[in-house]
């Protein structure tokens, strides 16, 4: 096994984990990353299996109110009405993403300025709309409206284009939609578990007989560091968001987006 591979997966895991819940594009950051180094993996799978690591990372964090959600299922509207809404807000996803899985991997994967043009321009939107005065109407997730539920799941849809980013989309779609800073950040945690978990499972059903035991030890090592990387993400932004808005990843967006137009047109 390459050191050096092994040195850039490890990188490339603090990315994936850093940036997966917070709205900047961990995909984006990833593939920029990636080309940076020259780093390859088997049909674009690393990306987005070291995405399970910061799946769990949420869980781990979040694991004593699924553990309530889930016993108290058969008896609490409350918990039964916010489980369906998580479903019903991961169901555009599911549609689009098998729809359009093989052009995402195959073009926008392999498309910078694609991803930085999407990074720009997403961080432009956020700024906007975290300026905007509002008066929020749903600040509780567990109450939001199944109607609602759907509207941010298609908003989360945008984020098949790299770049654009899945917290991103998601958040931004919530606060247009009438929520609060601090529970569209929380609504878009708990999304993140079966969208992300189900493009992992999609992805290696896709791609399993084509992996070897190298790809094995770099996705291992990514998923790792995805996860406790992520484990002081998840732990702290809802504090952050609170307190700061979405303001400093919308401006940290307009500089790597620009940045990345810069040198990719200065290459041409």
């Amino acid at each position: 096994m390459d050191t050096i591979q092994i040195f850039e997966a490890m990188i490339l895991g603090v990315i994936e984990g850093l940036t997966e819940f917070i709205p900047v594009s961990s995909t984006g950051h990833l593939i920029l990353a990636r080309d940076l180094m020259g780093f390859k993996s088997t049909g674009n799978t690393f990306e987005v299996l070291i995405q399970l690591g910061a799946v769990l990372a949420v869980l781990s964090v979040y694991f004593g109110k699924l553990w309530h959600l889930v016993t108290t299922l058969p008896s609490s509207p409350r918990s039964r009405h916010f489980i369906t809404g998580i479903l019903v807000a991961f169901l555009p996803a599911v549609v689009i993403g098998v729809i359009a899985h093989d052009f995402i991997k195959e073009v926008l994967f392999e498309t910078p300025m694609v991803i930085c043009v999407a990074l720009l321009l997403g961080g432009i939107a956020l700024l906007i709309i975290d300026r905007i005065p509002s008066q929020p109407r749903y600040t509780d997730i567990e109450s939001y409206p199944l109607s609602l539920c759907l509207k941010i799941g298609l908003f989360q849809c945008l984020a098949m284009i790299p770049g654009t980013s899945r917290s991103g989309s998601t958040i931004a779609g919530a606060l247009l939609l009438g929520t609060d800073k601090r529970s569209a950040a929380e609504f878009s945690f708990f999304l993140a578990m079966p969208t992300m978990a189900g493009a992992f499972a999609f992805d290696l059903l896709k791609n399993y007989k084509s992996l070897n035991s190298a790809d094995a030890v770099t996705i291992g090592v990514g998923f790792v560091m995805a996860f406790l990387s992520a484990l002081v993400v998840v732990r702290s932004l809802l504090a952050f968001v609170s307190r700061y808005g979405f303001a400093p990843f919308a401006w940290w967006r307009i500089v790597v987006g620009s940045v990345g137009i810069g040198v990719l047109l200065a290459l041409r």
